[in-house]
């Protein structure tokens, strides 16, 4: 390490551990410590009377555990490795050309399906992407410790991160760890990195990722019910990419396969056969894991952690809740650029002082005029089911389909500038279904208190957390149920825990690309079932699912369900932990984050949300041989069946 990187480091450090002793003295930013929870509250239908559902991000089902093998012999799985595209070593399998990415050309309108130009000879060579931790967190973030670790795993945070590429001010280069002739196909991450090193971060916006899956009715048959294909994601990579701030432009001038900081990034996995993701693999081999669980949207974090509190899209709304136009830098174009290979018109983010102000983050999705709305509509109505009809899509209204903040701060005012807002939402939530049950939840968000005085990063996630967007919660006294992870801890010591909690990893800590690492969140997740596991009144009558926001852009092989306009997307892990849970097993039945709602309201015998919500979907039904296709589309289940009651 240089002289620059140690004083740095010290320096940092210094002034964490100097704010850290300020706020544990004088309390900082954080709030007095809540009143204790009453008693869960409510009879429920099963054994468990505490749900605990932990969030992690951006990962898909075959980047963790594309070569898990069920300890139990008689457990099948879909992954990479069941399907023979990889061996068990991570090298190409027998049928690897399955997986084979394709290149396109779309110039003119945006398609879900574009016309092929030929496979890729070999993959875009990875790249660092827009947010990597050239340094272990502890460096570049300057923190002394995480407060979701246990005091044995503090040490991760020196640990990891990139050493050997170019200066840290300039990332954006060719992952040289990744050969430049990869097979076109999945490639072991940890072949070329360690386990320990960040990679890049893939894209997956939500007009791109509708693209990156591929879908078209022609190719619709009995082994691909949705005629979804999952082969253009390098190809939406290196075309359109993040933008990189880019607003209402043309592309990069001599434009290259690396001109979006991308390459193939996207089609890495991790080798649990070799060892990766250990502790993840001892939780799928003692408890139960879904192999057909998706994430609820296309697209990226804000709109897939909101439907776990939904079930459904929030709507662009004024300071009333009342839904308006949001200002037409915010409404997503997702045609091509002219003279441009399928670079959108408009699907910058916004970055503050950059001068992007564009954050494309809504569609009007009643409106087939508007550009990128009639190619998913024509691609549902030629499906031989009638998608969900829940009354979204409704006239006029923008639905958001990629991140934006929340209207309101932590403690509940608004937002100073709201330009960059979804507006106060009037959609229910679970929190509010269950408060007027009487039955007690709590939302703990790491990094919930800290404030980021002093220049120390606050690791929080605002656009993680679904009940902060919504008034009936930030404006009354629900918004005290809103607390940090280490209130988490203390209620799960003082058995004060409520029926339903919801815990959200901080940034460090979430398992995110390019900016955390899948150990991080395995620790995070080994800490809180440990210490639940430890309660012995509490652990007999817990459930702990498991789960990520969304895919991250990540690969993966796993059938995709076609429900409404807004998804659903690509498959995630979800792990039950529970002493009901089903040893060892892998359960087929698809589900997606509107699941965790149907679980919950089936135990404490709730009803839907609302009418727009996916909670109202009746339970999977599947023919004989083929477990993960739904026959009565659209359908998710409860995940009732990962139990034995």
């Amino acid at each position: 390490m240089t002289l620059l990187a140690d004083g740095l480091l010290c320096l940092r450090r210094a002034l964490a551990l100097a704010l850290a002793v300020q706020l544990v003295g004088c309390g900082g930013t954080a709030t007095a410590p809540p009143p204790a929870q009453p008693p869960p509250g409510g009879s429920t239908t099963t054994p468990i009377k505490h749900v605990i559902i932990v969030i992690g991000e951006n990962r898909s089902f075959d980047n963790l555990f594309a070569t898990y093998q069920p300890s139990d012999p008689s457990q099948q799985v879909w992954n990479l490795l069941s399907k023979q595209i990889v061996t068990a070593t991570g090298a190409p399998g027998p049928n690897f050309a399955a997986a084979a990415q394709q290149q396109a050309s779309d110039t003119d309108y945006y398609r879900l399906s574009p016309p092929q130009t030929g496979s890729f000879v070999t993959l875009p060579q990875p790249n660092t992407t827009l947010s990597p931790i050239l340094f272990p967190p502890a460096i570049d973030y300057g923190i002394v410790s995480d407060p979701g670790l246990a005091p044995s795993d503090q040490g991760l945070l020196y640990d990891g991160g990139i050493f050997y590429q170019p200066p840290h001010q300039v990332p954006l280069v060719p992952d040289a760890r990744f050969p430049s002739n990869l097979p076109n196909g999945p490639f072991p991450i940890t072949q070329y990195a360690m386990y320990s090193d960040t990679i890049g971060d893939p894209v997956h916006r939500f007009y791109q990722m509708w693209q990156q899956i591929d879908c078209s009715a022609a190719n619709i048959s009995a082994s691909n019910p949705s005629g979804c294909a999952a082969d253009l994601f390098p190809w939406v990579a290196i075309t359109v990419g993040w933008d990189f701030g880019v607003e209402n432009g043309p592309p990069p001038p001599l434009f290259t396969d690396q001109s979006t900081y991308q390459g193939a990034v996207s089609m890495g996995f991790y080798n649990m056969a070799a060892g990766d993701v250990p502790y993840f693999a001892s939780l799928a081999n003692t408890y139960a894991i879904s192999d057909n669980y998706h994430q609820f949207m296309l697209g990226g974090t804000g709109p897939n952690s909101i439907s776990i509190g939904t079930g459904t899209p929030l709507i662009y709304s004024d300071a009333n809740g009342n839904p308006t136009t949001p200002p037409a830098l915010q409404i997503q174009n997702p045609d091509p650029y002219p003279g441009s290979n399928n670079w959108y018109k408009q699907d910058g983010f916004y970055l503050p002082d950059s001068g992007n102000e564009s954050n494309a983050s809504y569609t009007n999705c009643s409106d087939s005029t508007q550009p990128g709305v009639s190619a998913i509509m024509n691609y549902l109505a030629a499906l031989p089911y009638k998608p969900f009809n829940s009354g979204n899509c409704a006239p006029g209204a923008y639905y958001l389909v990629n991140n934006q903040d929340p209207s309101y701060n932590r403690d509940g005012t608004l937002r100073a500038d709201q330009s960059h807002t979804v507006g106060p939402s009037s959609v229910p939530t679970i929190g509010d279904a269950l408060s007027a049950a009487g039955i007690s939840w709590r939302y703990y968000g790491e990094g919930f208190s800290s404030s980021g005085l002093g220049g120390v990063y606050s690791h929080y996630c605002d656009i993680c957390n679904p009940f902060q967007y919504t008034p009936s919660i930030m404006t009354t006294n629900l918004q005290n149920n809103l607390q940090d992870i280490t209130q988490f801890y203390q209620d799960v010591q003082n058995g004060t825990l409520p029926a339903v909690s919801f815990v959200k990893p901080d940034d460090i800590t979430n398992g995110h690309p390019g900016t955390s690492l899948p150990l991080l969140f395995e620790a995070f997740s080994r800490n809180l079932v440990e210490t639940v596991k430890a309660q012995s009144t509490l652990w007999p009558q817990t459930a702990i699912f498991i789960t990520l926001d969304e895919s991250g852009g990540n690969y993966d092989s796993g059938y995709i369900q076609p429900i409404d306009f807004f998804g659903d997307g690509p498959r995630i892990p979800l792990i039950v932990v529970s002493p009901f849970a089903k040893p060892g097993y892998v359960d087929h039945t698809y589900g997606d984050h509107a699941s965790l709602l149907k679980f919950i309201e089936k135990n404490w015998g709730l009803k839907p949300l609302s009418s727009r919500s996916r909670d109202n979907l009746p339970n999977p039904e599947s023919a004989p041989g083929a477990p993960y296709f739904p026959t009565n589309s659209p359908a998710i289940g409860d995940l009732m069946t990962l139990f034995n009651f």
